[in-house]
């Protein structure tokens, strides 16, 4: 059986940023149960979140002088 197959610079172009989307991918997610999994064997803490300000910025309308 004799195959012609036929991959222009295009399609090569898709596979290989679909693999390195793929790799990216992985890495991220290795990364986030990596650290999931430091906090539950209480290796590392949780980050704490920050209180929003008290102080927020004045409404812009409360400022805005009707003709």
């Amino acid at each position: 059986m004799n195959l012609l197959a036929y991959l222009d610079p295009g399609s090569g172009s898709v596979l290989l940023q679909a693999l390195l989307g793929g790799v990216a991918a992985l890495a991220i997610t290795g990364k986030l149960w990596w650290a999931r999994l430091l906090m539950f064997l209480r290796i590392r803490e949780a980050p704490t979140r920050s209180e929003p300000d008290s102080e927020q910025a004045p409404d812009e309308s409360e400022h805005r002088q009707t003709p």
